[in-house]
């Protein structure tokens, strides 16, 4: 999990006096797209990180349902917090992790963990990414991030919508083709010139060449929608789905795992993130999946909002 987007750990929230409000001026409302009712599957037979869940694959039957073609942005993400007084929960723990590099020279040291490219910084938040003097002023329609599980429904109950199962999100991620490993196919994208999306590129953690343009998050449409319409299916920031997590296996070590999701309330997480390679966190698969604790919020998470239909 470490890799993917850390945790929070439990512990007690207080609210500020108000929420923040960003101007945002026009927000543009994302397409939504339509899936019929089907007979699909979700998961796969041929898994990459089985300790994740990723296996097996399974029959399911979706009923008619439409996905936003994006992930939320920030400016409508500011629009809601506007109308509504909305105080996220990385605002009233107070804290919330960076990925340190986006912190530049202003980075504090390594914290001398396992996992030293995550930083706490008191103040980061869905407006201050990065904490205080940060700003998501020049990135309106980037994907918000710094948001939990209980803020992604809260967005969606005030739009109407709802977060997608598992099972939607892999169905409309494969995009009408049949089986791929990728949105776009089951091309394995490159550090070079195979760039379909939003991922690392380099050595991670250390060295990221920036082929595709990004440090960080990108603009919800910089790439390419899959055969569907919808842009970032994998890579860029992490989407909470309504599901709890759960590894489907009667193995012990399955057991336990699942005994301490439910008992810390993780959710499934899908489509990879701006820090995932090959090398290191390869979660960028449509099967792919991690787990977070609902009260978490990072970096490299977001979400993405579906209707029924």
């Amino acid at each position: 999990m470490s890799c993917c987007s850390p945790s929070r750990q439990a512990e007690t929230a207080e609210a500020p006096a108000s929420a923040v409000v960003v101007e945002a001026g026009p927000v543009d409302q994302p397409e939504r797209i339509f899936f019929p009712a089907a007979r699909t599957f979700v998961g796969t037979d041929r898994p990459v990180i089985a300790q994740d869940g990723e296996g097996p694959r399974r029959p399911v039957r979706l009923a008619a349902f439409c996905l936003e073609a994006t992930t939320v942005t920030n400016a409508r993400f500011a629009a809601f917090v506007r109308e509504t007084g909305y105080v996220t929960e990385a605002e009233r723990f107070g804290w919330s992790p960076v990925f340190r590099a986006l912190m530049g020279e202003d980075a504090p040291p390594p914290s001398g963990t396992r996992v030293p490219w995550w930083i706490k910084v008191d103040g980061a938040h869905w407006a201050a990414p990065e904490g205080p003097g940060s700003s998501i002023g020049n990135r309106m329609d980037h994907p918000v991030v710094q948001v939990s599980w209980a803020d992604a429904q809260a967005f969606a109950a005030w739009c109407g919508g709802r977060l997608p199962i598992e099972a939607e999100w892999e169905h409309a991620a494969r995009g009408g083709l049949a089986d791929p490993r990728f949105p776009w196919g089951d091309e394995e994208p490159d550090d070079g010139q195979a760039i379909f999306a939003n991922i690392w590129q380099g050595q991670f953690p250390h060295a990221n060449t920036l082929a595709d343009g990004y440090l960080g998050t990108s603009p919800v449409t910089a790439f390419a929608p899959n055969g569907a319409g919808l842009h970032g299916m994998a890579g860029n920031v992490w989407e909470w789905t309504a599901d709890a997590f759960r590894v489907r296996s009667l193995s012990r070590e399955a057991k336990a795992r699942n005994d301490n999701a439910a008992c810390t309330n993780e959710k499934v997480t899908k489509g990879g993130s701006f820090l995932c390679h090959i090398s290191y966190c390869y979660r960028y698969r449509i099967a792919a999946r991690s787990a977070l604790t609902a009260e978490s919020a990072a970096s490299n998470v977001g979400f993405r909002i579906a209707y029924d239909s």
